[in-house]
């Protein structure tokens, strides 16, 4: 957290960014700060830390500030001028959410309104979401769109939120093959065909995230499907790759978001009564993911405390880089551990 709060510090607006290793601190990505919101909020609640619910606070008003007429946030980096974008926009919702439970105050959770009415005016009638996504083409990874549509209807009671949620869960539904492994779960169209396990494993933890959100076992039933095959091969080897075909097979380096997105969904579905393994395997990539933490302390003072986005570090997700997403999740499955309410 001392890593995230340097990333703000340099920021220069009270978003968070990156730090590349070469070319230095990046500007704020809304997306990633949206979701690092209640990352603060938990964190600053465990260490007994308000500095962290402050620099949270902060964070919000900072994203209020760069909100799209349309009620949604744009792709990619402040001072990028992208369009808004339907993955980012439900980020930034969690993070609308978060500072409202936590401040009550009214412009939070009028944010999150006006972006979920949003998003589901621009679903497609089958419903996956494609015209306003990131490279114009439906992802499975979606299901990490319909949990804060779900986690907002809660909050407001508004049925269109949730039908739009269970209408892009059956279309989700439909890409899976037998063994568990996704259907069009890359963010490239070019390795569409084995997909990096960050954006596996929002499937994952967005399909169990609504198995709990719906009291649908259904759909941590799917969950479960593609989480046993990352599971196995990881307590099998100790280690995962960066991507995986339709049978499993795997290529690349390790990418770290990916590995502590997983901790956080196998532990989900540890609670969530799967066998015991996967609170094992949720354990064992812990303690890998803050041994090579730990590695940072080696290198620039700016790194010290952050992931590197692949390991080794010049592997092919975000080479020589540490994105602020992986060590967010990487405190998200320390929390998760502890017992906070991330999984």
């Amino acid at each position: 957290m001392d890593w995230v709060g340097r990333a703000q510090d340099h920021s220069g607006d009270g978003g968070i960014g990156s730090l590349h290793l070469v070319h230095g601190w990046g500007p704020t990505y809304p997306e990633t700060t949206g979701y690092l919101i209640p990352t603060l909020l938990a964190a600053g609640e465990g260490l007994h830390r308000p500095d962290l619910a402050g620099r949270a606070v902060r964070a919000a008003d900072t994203l209020l500030a760069v909100q799209r007429p349309d009620g949604g946030w744009q792709g990619g980096r402040v001072g990028e001028h992208r369009p808004s974008v339907v993955f980012n926009t439900a980020q930034v919702i969690r993070g609308m959410l978060a500072a409202h439970a936590y401040t009550g105050a009214q412009r939070y959770l009028d944010a999150a309104v006006r972006a979920g009415a949003w998003i589901v005016s621009v679903q497609e009638a089958d419903g996956c979401w494609s015209r306003h996504n990131f490279m114009g083409a439906a992802r499975v990874y979606d299901t990490y769109v319909d949990a804060p549509l779900l986690l907002l209807h809660r909050a407001t009671g508004e049925p269109g939120l949730k039908e739009a949620a269970v209408r892009n869960l059956a279309w989700v539904e439909g890409r899976q093959a037998a063994n568990g492994w996704f259907t069009d779960a890359d963010n490239t169209v070019k390795h569409n065909d084995r997909p990096i396990i960050h954006t596996l494993a929002y499937t994952i933890d967005g399909l169990a995230e609504c198995g709990d959100l719906l009291a649908d076992p259904q759909w941590t039933e799917m969950a479960e499907a593609a989480a046993r095959p990352l599971r196995d091969r990881f307590l099998q080897h100790g280690v995962l790759h960066g991507r995986y075909d339709r049978s499993w097979n795997g290529s690349e380096a390790l990418i770290t978001t990916g590995g502590a997105q997983l901790a956080v969904a196998w532990q989900r579905l540890a609670r969530a009564g799967m066998d015991s393994a996967y609170a094992h395997a949720a354990a064992r990539m812990r303690g890998l993911l803050v041994a090579l933490q730990a590695c940072t302390a080696e290198g620039p003072p700016d790194g010290r405390g952050a992931l590197t986005g692949s390991h080794p570090l010049w592997g092919r997700y975000e080479k020589f880089a540490c994105p602020n997403w992986a060590t967010k999740y990487l405190a998200d499955a320390l929390l998760c551990a502890d017992g906070r309410t991330f999984c």
